[in-house]
């Protein structure tokens, strides 16, 4: 990441370590090639090893990429005040000025350039028996070498009066008191050099020249400096893009909330262009975009949220969020049941980020809504009514299998006919699959209340089921509707057949527990025998005939009382 490389360089600049900021910088600028920044950096490294035509290149770089940006033009000053061009310099200076009146650094810069080239030019090298010793990158390399020296490199004092001393070596004697001038002086001589203790100070006349009258001293060069690395400048920019983000965004909320969609997308749009390291920007004006009906822009949006998102590694709630979003829209813009399909899997991708009870609601919508779409699509009620013939046929030649197989597909063309779910009702009460037929008889009477059919198809199942109360109730129900259907009155007759027989005691001690076991199992006779009245009325029953009599005046006492004859719970004699 460009971020991390610009990093390790501030950290390297910061601690002198230049040649190190100048490959971070360029491995930061391999990353990011049109970042302004990354070459006023790299500039200011180059200048700070004295390599002022790298840095000048870098600096017109910076000023080429973001030409009203003053800092650019402090880089372009610092390097031509570098390489002598004094000239160049001031005018460098004063075309940032122009951009920004108040800059410090830039009347700084100008100041000394002015002041440079207005005095005379300073003694020849070859006035120093010395001169050579500082020349070139050698020094640098000698001083880095030796452990002493090279710690003395880390303090900017020391740093300003080597690079003093190289620009003029005429300047040595003014710095000879600092032992650690001396140590450095021994190692770029290859001689060692008697230098105090640490900490001590050099007396004035240990000095071995004596400091020169003022009036004789050659006047000293100023020669620019390479400008400290502001990071926190550059981190100050960036926090302050930030907030005014931030702002664009709550007036874009307040906006939204307004219904002022168009203003909304505005304030969004300029927070994005601010900081586009905020994937909330793109969901915000997804949402509004979604608002307004404008769902191919609302995707989009959610598309480059999840991508911006995952090279930020932004939360994945934040994540889930845009393809929640994105999900919505293309429910929006499902003609079929084919389009539901991405809008499903885009659910579930949001899932996998965040498990957000809204988003299963939303996926849970869409592939119901995908299922009803599919039966829509296939629903034909003249192909219907042919698979429902072709059931008959097989029905009536007892190919029972056959016969469901073609219900079922004549269910599919027209889910609503109420005499396909009677006939398979009446299949699979024949192949003995009696709960798979009683959903079907169910499902006959809940579509045609009136149609006797399925009150016989229900009855039947249920009395093979041995649940000859149930039967009766379901056969006397249909007779409300059909009061002269002779298959209910048949049904009716065979379940009374049965009921009076256990109340009889005219079946056998095994089917009678069975029919007992079957209907314990029955929610209704659970909660009769759970009843602490019922209880005692049953006692009643057996050993106070005179409250029994008073007991079979009360109608809701006496229906519970049948239930529980007519399930061969108990007996009346």
């Amino acid at each position: 990441m460009a971020e991390e490389a610009k990093a390790k360089g501030n950290a390297a600049f910061s601690s002198g370590d230049f040649s190190s900021a100048v490959r971070h910088f360029s491995d930061a600028i391999a990353l990011a090639p049109t970042n302004h920044v990354l070459y006023s950096n790299r500039s200011a490294a180059y200048a700070s090893l004295q390599q002022y035509s790298e840095a000048l290149a870098d600096a017109k770089k910076t000023v080429e990429l973001k030409p009203d940006w003053s800092k650019g033009y402090s880089r372009l000053g610092a390097a031509y005040q570098g390489l002598g061009q004094l000239d160049d310099a001031v005018s460098a200076y004063k075309q940032g000025l122009e951009i920004d009146p108040n800059n410090q650094a830039l009347k700084s810069g100008l100041a000394d350039a002015q002041a440079a080239a207005s005095r005379p030019p300073p003694p020849p090298m070859g006035s120093s028996p010395f001169g050579d010793t500082f020349q070139g990158p050698e020094m640098w390399t000698k001083l880095t070498a030796d452990p002493t020296t090279r710690a003395y490199l880390q303090q900017p004092d020391f740093l300003k009066m080597m690079q003093d001393i190289q620009r003029n070596p005429n300047n040595l004697n003014i710095y000879l008191k600092d032992p650690r001038v001396m140590q450095a002086l021994g190692v770029l001589l290859n001689v060692k050099l008697r230098t105090p203790p640490e900490g001590a100070e050099f007396p004035e006349s240990s000095s071995p020249e004596r400091k020169r009258p003022a009036e004789s001293e050659p006047v000293k060069e100023r020669e620019p400096e390479p400008e400290p690395m502001e990071i926190n400048e550059e981190e100050k920019e960036a926090k302050e893009r930030k907030a005014k983000a931030q702002k664009e965004k709550e007036a874009g909320n307040a906006a939204y909330k307004k219904k002022d969609f168009e203003t909304a997308i505005q304030h969004y749009t300029k927070a994005i262009e601010l900081d586009d390291e905020d994937i909330s920007f793109f969901t915000n004006r997804a949402a509004v975009y979604l608002e307004m009906g404008q769902y191919e822009e609302c995707i989009k949006d959610c598309d480059k949220a999840v991508e911006r998102g995952r090279e930020l590694r932004s939360d994945f709630k934040m994540i889930a969020r845009a393809l929640t979003r994105k999900g919505t829209a293309l429910v929006k813009i499902a003609k079929c049941s084919k389009d539901y399909d991405s809008a499903i899997e885009t659910f579930q991708k949001a899932l996998t980020e965040h498990r957000n009870p809204d988003t299963l609601k939303k996926l849970n919508e869409a592939e119901k809504a995908k299922k009803d779409l599919e039966q829509q699509e296939y629903f034909d009620p003249k192909l219907a009514d042919e698979e429902r013939e072709k059931g008959n046929e097989f029905f009536k030649q007892q190919k029972y299998p056959e016969a469901v197989k073609h219900y079922t597909e004549s269910l599919r063309r027209n889910p609503r006919d109420p005499r396909t779910f009677s006939n398979r009702a009446a299949c699979y009460t024949k192949l003995g699959a009696l709960p798979e037929g009683l959903k079907d008889a169910e499902k006959c009477i809940e579509l045609d209340p009136a149609f006797s059919k399925g009150y016989t198809r229900k009855g039947a199942v249920q009395f093979f089921m041995k649940e000859y109360d149930k039967a009766l109730e379901t056969y006397q129900e249909g007779l409300k509707h059909d009061p002269s259907n002779q298959e209910l009155l048949d049904g009716v007759r065979r379940c009374m057949e049965q009921i009076n027989k256990a109340s009889r005691g005219d079946i056998s001690p095994e089917e009678l527990k069975e029919r007992q076991a079957k209907a314990m199992q029955d929610p209704e006779i659970q909660n009769i025998l759970s009843d602490p009245v019922m209880r005692q009325v049953l006692i009643d029953f057996q050993e106070n005939p005179k409250s029994a009599q008073e007991h079979t005046k009360n109608p809701q006492v006496m229906s519970k009382i049948q239930k529980l004859v007519t399930a061969g719970i108990v007996q009346l004699r």
